[in-house]
């Protein structure tokens, strides 16, 4: 097994370990306030679901970028990457992982906030979703540029 290859895996493991950290804790957060809610109110389940899964999302792009490693950098089979190839797709994976567990974290956060926001006023939902869905912004660009290096590596000769 060449350096490259258990650089890709590394990296693969981190973008869905650390994004999937992020969501967990994100939608656990939220969940504990939407029982709250829903405890009082069971109307309010479909709008309390909407912004619990928000936060969700995070660790679905980090399984997707460690997925694409995986196919791409050679270990579901192909040519194993090199050194350089394999720091490279290391770092995409670093990308989504930080930046998936870190808005994963705030996400939830804002999520919370909202449904409180909204638990006492239906008609504040939507600035509760403003709220929330600017924090998947970051996990987005994050997402964008950890997707864009890992399409790159195979062109590279390094």
């Amino acid at each position: 097994m060449t350096n490259g290859l258990v650089l890709a895996i590394i990296g693969a493991a981190l973008a869905a370990l650390l994004a999937g950290i992020g969501s967990a804790k994100g939608v656990s957060l939220v969940g504990e306030a939407a029982a709250g809610v829903v405890s009082v109110d069971p109307s309010k389940f479909s709008k309390v679901l909407l912004l619990e899964l928000l936060p969700g999302t995070q660790g679905l792009y980090g399984f997707i970028v460690g997925f694409l490693i995986l196919v791409s950098g050679g270990v579901l089979g192909g040519t194993a990457p090199t050194l350089g190839q394999g720091l490279a797709y290391f770092a995409a994976s670093l990308a989504i992982g930080i930046g998936g567990m870190i808005s994963g974290f705030a996400q939830g956060k804002a999520a919370v906030s909202g449904i409180a926001l909204s638990a006492k006023d239906d008609s504040n939902f939507s600035k509760a979703m403003v709220s929330v869905t600017l924090v998947e912004i970051y996990a987005l660009l994050s997402f964008i540029v950890s997707l864009l290096v890992v399409i790159t590596v195979p062109n590279l000769n390094i």
